[in-house]
């Protein structure tokens, strides 16, 4: 059967293959999808996985029962993306396009994936950030078809047994949220659902895992959002968030069943988690499972990347700025906590030492050392000598930063006067508004440009469209997680990593820095452009498994020679197969 497997045309494409020579998008599929039920080929034109529709030839449609079941018309799968996009573009509202996307997954995944590589930068935004937000505070009422596995209190005892319903047993990477934290949104319970299914389109995408080695996960433990428990067409349990030990007992047995059904090397991503929970799982089993948190780390690395990438522009080394953060949670001490490391690596100075030049406002203003008393762990580390301050504006006045960072899920808090204050003394002020959907953004580009008279250097969590400030176009960046995550992933899962090393986090930002030209750079961007997220995700993955091996956490073993190959080869292709 695998001789088999590598003859199986592709057309015009070449199907990737591992070191034994092996398909690495047909591997899970041991039979030909017709063997299981030769009668008809109804079955097949209903399985998302093999159906293309009017893409079948004659001679598959004569060998595979199909005539009669489809219009007489051939299609090219090109053709197919050109109509399915045609179709999209019609939607004014982003909510009917992203359904109308996750009815074609549903329907056709190859063509699926193939729209969205394809056209990565305009169905981003559908996909992803900020349409997966609205899609997951209606997903009760926008419901169709359950996507994922739903673990909820009930299976408590039983999770095992649940894990193994799922159809898919080579899992190389599980999404897991528990709705608590969904982007700047809140408790969404249950309806968070669509932020590991949206993850994980991306991991095949951008990353090119398969879609089968992918598992979306809602962990249900209720919610407080009472607006959910009153609503008639809420999905989820019908009941106040459970917390304390049954909480733990719950995340244990499930990490528990994990490594038991799929073993050691299965990555596990907690997102959107709530902050007491989302520092506590990581530190519990990142010694004992591959764990990554991509609101923490995730979301530090991207940052760290556009701020090395940013030295170009405004000149100076790492250690040599001051950054001030509005937002002290997962991801403003994950991204303060990388810089430090980054600053210690480059300097040699020891990490407590380096944090000195990173300041970290909270809901209760800057985080000092006469505040020790009553901060929570994480933000500890944080309080330096300084007197009380309350309020943003006078912290940046007092501080002086040159770089200022949003990751407070709270719009419209970068006002007119914080950017004019950035402006006064800096040249080209670094401005990070990473906080998402769109709506929750501190200042929108439009502001940070015009306030900052056009010298700001601006990025944003969600994208903003280009802005034109004195006849002059400013292309704001994106400091998109979806430039890291699907990459380091990727890194992780061709060097059978076995755990999580900040030094691999370190190495996905230097290798996205890198991406950055000098063209990118005369329009003001900080990151490259989504286009090439493939090209980019390959050389991040391939400088993350050459630290993974360098630190002796590898079970791949003889490393290839060439890593940017060996990760480009792994890839998924989302190309139509010949079924003959």
């Amino acid at each position: 059967m695998e001789s088999k497997l590598k003859e199986m045309s592709n057309g015009s494409h070449s199907v990737a293959q591992d070191v034994n020579g092996v398909s690495r998008d047909t591997e899970d599929q041991l039979v030909t999808p017709w063997t299981v039920s030769v009668a008809s080929g109804y079955t097949l034109l209903r399985d998302p996985r093999h159906n293309k529709g009017l893409a079948f030839t004659e001679k598959e449609r004569d060998a595979h029962y199909l005539r009669g079941l489809l219009p007489p018309a051939i299609v090219s799968q090109d053709l197919q993306e050109r109509k399915m996009m045609h179709n999209i573009r019609q939607y004014a509202v982003p909510l009917h396009k992203y359904m109308a996307l996750m009815d074609l997954q549903e329907r056709n995944e190859r063509l699926f994936y193939k729209l969205l590589i394809d056209n990565v930068e305009e169905l981003l935004p559908v996909v992803y950030t900020p349409t997966v937000g609205e899609a997951c505070q209606k997903y009760g009422s926008i419901f169709r078809r359950p996507q994922g596995l739903y673990i909820s209190l009930k299976e408590k005892g039983k999770i095992l047994e649940v894990l193994k319903n799922w159809p898919q047993k080579n899992v190389e990477v599980i999404v897991v949220t528990d709705g608590e934290r969904i982007l700047g949104l809140g408790d969404l319970g249950c309806q968070g659902m669509g932020i590991p299914v949206g993850k994980l389109s991306l991991y095949t995408a951008l990353g090119g895992l398969r879609p089968s080695a992918c598992l979306p996960v809602t962990i249900d433990v209720g919610t407080n959002n009472e607006q959910l428990l009153k609503d008639e067409f809420y999905t989820g349990l019908r009941q106040k968030r459970t917390r304390g030990q049954e909480y733990t007992e719950l995340l244990d047995e499930f990490m528990s069943a994990v490594k038991k059904n799929y073993g050691e090397k299965v990555l596990v991503q907690f997102e959107d988690f709530g902050n007491h929970n989302a520092f506590e799982l990581l530190s519990r089993y990142s010694s004992t499972h591959l764990v990554f948190n991509d609101d923490i780390q995730g979301t530090a690395s991207v940052v760290l990347a556009g701020l090395i990438s940013a030295l170009k522009l405004v000149g100076g080394s790492l250690a040599e700025h001051t950054f001030l953060f509005l937002g002290a949670g997962e991801a403003g001490t994950g991204i303060a906590e990388l810089i430090a490391l980054e600053i210690s690596k480059q300097t040699k100075a020891p990490v407590q030492e380096t944090r000195k030049k990173i300041w970290l406002v909270d809901s209760k203003g800057l985080i000092v050392n006469s505040r020790l008393g009553s901060l929570q762990h994480f933000k500890k580390p944080w309080a330096h000598e300084h007197e009380p301050v309350k309020e943003l504006l006078d912290a940046v006045k007092a501080i002086k930063p040159t770089v200022l960072i949003g990751s407070s899920g709270v719009g419209k808090t970068f006002t007119k006067e914080v950017v004019e204050a950035m402006a006064d003394f800096n040249e080209k002020p670094l401005i990070l508004a990473l906080s998402n959907p769109t709506s929750q953004s501190e200042c929108t580009a439009e502001e940070a440009y015009t306030w900052s008279k056009g010298r700001a250097i601006f990025a944003s969590g969600s994208p903003f469209d280009p802005v034109n400030y004195e006849g002059k176009v400013f292309v704001p960046g994106q400091a998109n997680n979806a430039y890291i995550f699907p990459g380091f992933g990727l890194g992780l899962i061709i060097s059978g990593a076995i755990r999580v090393h900040d030094d691999m986090l370190l190495a996905a930002s230097e290798a996205l820095a890198a991406q950055v030209n000098e063209e990118n750079y005369d329009k003001g961007l900080i990151y490259p452009p989504f286009t090439n997220i493939r090209k980019i995700s390959a050389r991040i993955a391939a400088n993350v498994a050459a630290k993974v091996y360098e630190l002796g956490l590898a079970s791949h073993l003889p490393r290839p020679k060439d890593l940017v190959k060996y990760a480009e080869s792994y890839m998924y292709s989302p190309i139509y197969k010949s079924f003959l």
